[in-house]
This record gives C-alpha cells, structure tokens and sequence, in this order.
C-alpha cells in the first residue's frame, strides 16, 4: 500500500512541477502518474545504487548531492519515456527540489 501512495504522491509532485516549472513539460496527469511510477522504480533501484557510491559526496556536502542523484534519475525517466520533457539538467535539480519538497510534506502530514 505504502508503494502505490509514493507512486501517487511521485505523479502529483511531477505534475504540479510541470505546472510550476517552464522547462518541464508532462502531457497530461495520467501520464504523470505513469511517470511517477517509473521514478519510484528508478530511485528504488539505481538511485540507491547512485546513492550508495556517492555516499563520501554527500556526507561532505551535507546532503545537497542527493538533489544531483534525484535530478539524474529524473533524467533518465525523461530519456525513456514520452510525455516527459525536462530542457536540461538545472531543469531536473528544480523538479527534484518541487518533488523533494511535495514528499516531504506529504510525509509530515501522513506520518
């Protein structure tokens, strides 16, 4: 159950960056929630991997580097799917950032 709320909250979060963001586009909700699922598979898989290697990185620098882990996987979904455009990688640290913060709030709030 856990997992399907996290594809759900992924979805939302990468719509409503879509919607905050120019630089990100996403045809359509049903869509974003395709993606959303896509991003919760990459991050349990090679982000952890990412996360694994750049764990000296991220210690140093307190954490920040997660966001350049986040934005990669982000990338790579864009890469492979269709109806995700990101223009470029700062792109993808932004849209990292509104669904970093989209989780955040919503694990406060349920949690």
């Amino acid at each position: 159950m856990e997992f399907i709320l996290t594809i759900l909250i992924n979805g939302v979060a990468i719509w409503a960056g879509s919607q905050l963001l120019r630089g990100v586009e996403v045809t359509d909700f049903s869509r974003a929630l395709i993606i959303g699922l896509v991003v919760a598979l990459l991050n349990a898989t090679l982000g952890s991997f990412l996360d694994w290697i750049s764990t000296p990185i991220r210690w140093i620098t307190l954490g920040l580097f997660s966001l350049v882990v986040d934005a990669i996987v982000l990338m790579v979904a864009d890469y492979f799917l269709k109806g995700l455009k990101i223009k470029n990688f700062w792109w993808a640290v932004a849209l990292a950032i509104v669904v970093g913060v989209v989780n955040g709030i919503t694990h406060w709030v349920f949690h």
